[in-house]
């Protein structure tokens, strides 16, 4: 099928690049010449797995960059638009992009079309494209707006595009319904997956993915409240590792005695720093505005949003109970994206932490394998950037870990012990078991469980091994 994809931004070229690999042809239209011009020399602007493998095998063939949108419409069967819906002031989401790229639908419109919501948008946004479309020229039965949200993880977004949970597919009659069916058929049907050429399958995927049709109301609410719910069991766990920290318990036991409960799930029980990125904090803001506007106070999700700041603040009043004072101190930082497997910095609470502590007058010397050059434009001249991990932590008063790459799960202890001035770890997202790290010398905070220190009576031999990282 003949696919356009509205926006090259991160949902829109995964979504372009992986319809290509299940065999569809895709134009992938964006308006930003700088942007047309490196992904046509084959650039990767984001730092994601397997994405540069399927741009190679498919760019200049099956997927095609374009910045002609009406010229893309008129060739093609669905238009699925991914342009960016960003938070207003009052946390509303920004439907401008929307309104305009449904304005110019409406002008190429050429026989029968699906225009198909990528983007997170708030319920009634399918209503408003089709009124805009009308408005503009196109006459009923032209078109149907439909709702496909995404679920895609940063660092993992091909696979999860690939290997779905769950593929939902919002139409209102049953010839959009149909034509999605057809587009995500080789999931479905699971032809794709017998390719030899297929990206590897992970972990857990189930096959083939269900496909739940909905209305494209139905569709638009899943994505917020799913991501909502996420939200609210990070926030869950943080709330719970305080009162762990408060009473000596350990919240990782804590974890498992109710991730075990089938009803629960060990997944997203992850205490840490919080969440960030470009998903959870807009898109709660933006449920939170739709919930006021139908006279619904969505209280739970203030406090979800409460919590995660609070667990900012909790974590510098860690630094500050392991250092006393935190002016002029050299902090090393492991990790600036918001989460390991991604450059992504948007709302990270990596970068807001070593923003809080500039201000309280510390010296930060930073790493991240992938976020270094976007890190550089948010934090400018104020932050000295290390090449490693060891190079981070060399004279440090203590080394901050923000960030779960497995990478820094599996540092050679030793060599860090050597590195720092004093050896104190403030880890934010328990990727050392507390015992080892005190068996290596280090005194050790983290998240949810008690400090330690090292044993005067232990060996002075180096234990080895750490803790891989558990991150979903």
């Amino acid at each position: 099928m003949q696919i356009v994809v509205v926006g090259s931004g991160y949902v829109g070229l995964v979504a372009g690049a992986c319809f290509a690999d299940l065999g569809h042809d895709v134009i992938v239209v964006d308006n930003d010449q700088k942007k047309l011009a490196a992904l046509n020399r084959g650039e990767v602007p984001i730092h994601e797995n397997f994405l540069p493998e399927l741009l190679q095998r498919h760019r200049g063939a099956r997927l095609r960059f374009s910045d002609d949108l009406q010229g893309a419409v008129r060739a093609s069967a669905a238009i699925f638009v991914a342009v960016g819906t960003p938070p207003t002031e009052q946390g509303e989401a920004d439907l401008s992009y929307v309104e305009s790229v449904a304005r110019a639908i409406a002008g190429a419109i050429n026989g029968y079309k699906i225009v198909v919501e990528k983007s997170t948008v708030p319920v009634y946004t399918s209503d408003w494209v089709s009124k805009i479309i009308l408005r503009n020229g196109a006459e009923h039965g032209q078109f149907d707006v439909a709702s496909n949200p995404e679920f895609l993880r940063e660092g993992t977004a091909v696979t999860d595009f690939l290997y779905p949970d769950r593929i939902v597919v919002g139409a209102d009659t049953e010839r959009c319904a149909s034509v999605l069916r057809e587009i995500y058929a080789p999931l479905v049907d699971g032809t794709y997956y017998l390719r030899p050429d297929a990206i590897p399958r992970p972990d857990r995927a189930q096959i083939p993915p269900p496909l739940i049709a909905t209305s494209a109301k139905s569709a638009e609410l899943i994505k917020h409240a799913s991501n909502a719910f996420l939200a609210m069991k990070i926030s869950f766990i943080n709330a719970v590792a305080s009162i762990c920290e408060s009473v000596g318990a350990n919240v990782q036991q804590v974890c498992q005695g109710i991730g075990a409960d089938t009803r629960i799930g060990p997944r997203f029980l992850n205490p840490g720093i919080g969440y960030g990125g470009s998903c959870f904090p807009k898109d709660l803001l933006a449920f939170r505005a739709v919930a006021r506007e139908c006279g619904y106070d969505f209280r739970l999700l203030d406090e979800v949003i409460r919590i995660n700041e609070e667990q900012r603040q909790r974590f510098i009043r860690k630094v500050r109970s392991a250092l006393w004072t935190l002016r002029g101190k050299r902090l090393g930082v492991l990790g600036l994206a918001f989460k390991g497997g991604t450059d992504d910095i948007r709302e990270s609470p990596a970068i807001l932490l070593v923003q809080a502590l500039l201000q309280e007058g510390c010296e930060i010397c930073a790493y991240d394998p992938a976020a270094h050059e976007r890190a550089k434009e948010a934090l400018n001249s104020s932050v000295h950037f290390a090449e490693s991990a060891y190079e981070a932590a060399r004279d440090a008063d203590a080394l901050l870990v923000l960030t779960e790459w497995e990478e820094f799960a599996a540092l050679d202890l030793k060599r860090l012990h050597s590195e720092l001035k004093y050896p104190i770890v403030i880890d934010g997202r328990n990727l050392y078991h507390p015992e080892i790290m005190a068996a290596n010398g280090f005194t050790y905070y983290s998240v949810g469980r008690p400090a330690v220190s090292p044993d005067p009576a232990a060996s002075a031999t180096p234990v080895p091994g750490v803790k891989k990282s558990a991150r979903s």
